[in-house]
């Protein structure tokens, strides 16, 4: 069992997610410690959220990757979205932690100390975060992993977070507003607000079976038709996707004198069509007479 998790590379990333987000916040906290800065103070916070999210998702997976039971006859997959949920609840409430920082610093503002240094060390941050973020979204959707890429999105929210701050710490200097640094931890604060209520948004469709995609849903008709020609028609096909798993059923009409062995063959035939094309799915189909 503990090769299998050991092979499973959607674990794999979410371990790298945990450890890469403690080498960010180290980045962060030097940054902050060094400017004072609310702004960095706000941006390193959000990291420190990243890491319990990180650690979450690990431990989700691992339940996720678990093989149907007695009593989860259908797997665990779903576990997925509850995490990607909770994920961007966290990122809810470090929107709100970053807002109260930020009500603070405007009734005591002050200029940041030493904003070069946290420039650069907020810069390689948001690089590491950028290049995280990318290939957490594209094995994501590679394997069709909800919490890989509402990790993904959130590491990417760091991103134009960094591109922010450093924006504003060179104007800051420059046009002498010591407000603006409250500012810019008002508008992170926001961003942050916005991801989260996109990430818990697609965490209850997919809970609540959203179908595939339109373009899956095109293959898997397309797929039916070209493998049926015997069959009079099919009907009533409904899908739904949890995690990279497809969940397909429909009814096959066929003419009422085809034998029960030539039927089963059409569906064998289907089901291995839609086996080859679309990967992991579940078939059932319910053979009528016409």
């Amino acid at each position: 069992m503990i090769l299998k998790i050991i092979q499973n590379k959607k674990i794999l990333f979410s371990l790298g997610s945990f450890f890469i987000s403690i080498f960010v916040f180290y980045l962060k906290y030097l940054a902050w410690k060094t400017t004072l800065s609310i702004a960095f103070y706000s941006d390193m916070l959000e990291t420190t959220i990243n890491i319990f999210a990180a650690l979450f998702e690990l431990i989700v997976l691992v339940i996720a990757s678990q093989p149907p039971d007695k009593n989860h006859t259908y797997g665990h997959y779903k576990a997925e979205y509850i995490s990607a949920a909770a994920e961007g609840l966290l990122v809810l409430i470090t929107s709100t932690l970053i807002l109260y920082e930020a009500w603070q610093g405007w009734k005591n503002p002050h200029f940041p100390i030493a904003p070069l240094t946290g420039i650069i060390l907020n810069g390689i941050a948001g690089l590491v975060n950028l290049f995280w973020a990318i290939i957490l979204i594209n094995i994501g959707k590679k394997y069709c992993s909800p919490v890989l890429i509402a990790g993904g999105q959130h590491v990417l929210s760091d991103v134009w977070t960094t591109l922010a701050l450093i924006f504003g710490f060179i104007l800051i200097p420059t046009l002498h507003w010591v407000t603006l640094d409250v500012i810019m931890s008002f508008l992170i604060a926001l961003n942050i607000l916005r991801i989260g209520f996109q990430i818990i948004k697609n965490s209850i469709n997919g809970l609540m079976d959203r179908a595939p995609d339109a373009k899956t849903i095109s293959y898997i008709y397309e797929i039916i038709q070209q493998n049926a020609p015997e069959a009079k028609e099919f009907h009533m096909v409904r899908f739904r996707q949890v995690g990279n798993l497809i969940f397909i059923d429909f009814h096959l009409v066929v003419s009422g004198d085809m034998k029960v062995y030539d039927a089963h063959k059409i569906c064998d035939r289907i089901e291995h069509a839609l086996h080859k094309v679309l990967g992991n799915v579940s078939i059932n189909i319910h053979v009528e007479p016409e």
